[in-house]
């Protein structure tokens, strides 16, 4: 049975000192690398020739130690100091005796003023590109917060600018204070923390980020990229008030207000109590103007219609015809008797010819009327029409006889 390689089981391990060498030759073939980062504790002991550095990532929780001679330091093209942005060369470098491991620098750059602008244009266009400096994502500020957020440093003109400002102009505001570290290295963990805690905090309507003036690098943790997409995803109303007037760090671009300086901010989360109030006794006094102009205008409309004649004496218009209806009514009785009596003159000459060219006249002047007497009762016409023996009824003027023919008197 073929024995396992060494290292590769339990029964065959390697010792320390063999695995720290292989780590050492395999990081000494590394070779050199040029570095960048911010300077996030620098310690230079007195009695040594080694200073000794750590170097951290702004966009990441990520850092290097990092070892240089003492001269490096003190002859550095700038003052290095905590938060200080570098760009480093050196070599990799594992120490066998500690198992630790460090990048030997040999050169020490500072990062211009220009390049870091540059760098902060790029990647402003790159949160731009992706929508986070869009105006429809930002969200409203309440009109009066329950308690406003504040991230700002500990005991800082800042702090004492919003808190003052705000309780001048709203004396019951309540704040939920997170100080923390405002430049450096270490800020920007911070105050995304601070963020954090606030935004899931149910009694903070709105979240002020406040800090005061400064120079290009000491603003810089505040165009960090993680900090601009931690505000961009808060849920909370996010106020940033970082430096003057003139600064402007990406943080301001992503939040949904900004506001020029901390007083400004704290003119912004909080009204006015005084003007508010000086507000309703304008509306009040406007409104009771207003209704008091609309009753009297209606007074006015009202008394207008009420001095019209028709209004004023509504049976006037009545009363003045009243003699011209009984002018009209006695006419029209005076034209209706004529009329009937006129046809009542008509009817009455209508009547005397009707009786005068009637039957019964004709027969009260001593003529009469012979039919025979049969069912049609139809009038005798000729002699011919009763030969003897024919019945006959005779009608005169007072009444009707029933005789007998007897025949023509041609025939007698």
């Amino acid at each position: 049975m073929t024995e396992p390689a060494q290292g590769k089981s339990a029964d065959n391990p390697w010792p320390v000192r063999s695995v720290a060498m292989m780590v050492k030759d395999w990081i000494d073939r590394l070779g050199t690398v040029w570095v960048e980062g911010q300077i996030a504790q620098l310690n230079v002991r007195p009695n040594s020739s080694t200073a000794y550095i750590t170097l951290r990532d702004p966009a990441a929780d990520m850092s290097l130690q990092i070892t240089c001679p003492r001269d490096l330091v003190f002859n550095a093209p700038v003052k290095l100091t905590e938060g200080t942005q570098v760009i480093m060369h050196g070599r990799p470098n594992f120490f066998v005796g500690r198992g630790s491991f460090s990048l030997r620098v040999n050169q020490i750059r500072a990062v211009g003023i220009g390049e870091l602008l540059a760098r902060i244009e790029r990647l402003r266009q790159l949160l731009d590109a992706e929508g986070l400096f869009d105006p429809r994502l930002k969200r409203p500020i309440p009109f009066l917060p329950t308690t406003v957020g504040l991230i700002t440093g500990r005991a800082s003109a800042a702090e004492k600018d919003v808190v003052s400002v705000a309780e001048a102009r709203w004396p019951a505001v309540r704040f939920a204070i997170r100080n923390t570290i405002v430049q450096g290295p270490s800020a920007v963990p911070q105050i995304v923390d601070a963020l954090r805690e606030l935004d899931a905090h149910a009694g903070v309507d709105v979240i002020v980020i406040a800090r005061g003036g400064g120079s290009v690098e000491d603003l810089l943790p505040f165009s960090d990229e993680t900090l601009c997409r931690e505000i961009a995803k808060c849920t909370t109303p996010v106020v940033t008030a970082i430096g003057h007037e003139p600064d402007n760090p990406l943080c301001d671009l992503v939040a949904d207000v900004r506001a020029a300086t901390p007083t400004d901010a704290a003119k912004r989360v909080v009204p006015d109590a005084a003007a508010e109030q000086a507000r309703v006794a304008d509306l009040r006094e406007r409104s009771a103007r207003a209704l008091r102009s609309w009753v009297h205008r209606e007074q006015r409309t009202l008394d207008q219609l009420r001095s019209r004649p028709v209004l004023a004496q509504p049976l006037a218009a009545l009363t003045a015809r009243v003699e011209e209806v009984h002018r009209a009514r006695a006419t029209a009785r005076r034209d209706i008797t004529r009329l009937v009596e006129a046809e009542a003159r008509s009817v009455g000459h209508l009547s005397a010819r009707l009786a005068t060219l009637g039957p019964a006249a004709t027969l009260a002047r001593g003529y009469a009327v012979v039919q025979i007497a049969s069912d049609s009762m139809s009038v005798l016409r000729s002699t011919e029409d009763a030969p003897a023996g024919t019945r006959l009824r005779i009608r005169v003027a007072d009444g009707a006889l029933t005789t007998v023919s007897e025949g023509s008197d041609e025939a007698h």
